[in-house]
């Protein structure tokens, strides 16, 4: 039974950490540009998922990678 990610921290496409990073920072630009327009729902939705990456990607990577 496999479970569901939203970031499969094991697929090949977040081998080379430039893409780890782009898919941290992409969302996270884009809650900051919602703070500044203030749409607050938007702007807790791509933090969290800039969050979420980053814990993913950046912090637990090495650990996850098969």
């Amino acid at each position: 039974m496999s479970r569901f990610r939203l970031i499969d921290p094991t697929h090949s496409f977040f081998a080379k950490p430039w893409r780890r990073w782009a898919t941290v920072l992409v969302p996270g630009l884009w809650a900051l540009w919602e703070v500044v327009n203030e749409q607050w729902i938007w702007a807790a939705i791509f933090a969290a998922l800039a969050a979420h990456a980053y814990w993913v990607l950046i912090l637990t990577f090495p650990a996850t990678r098969d």
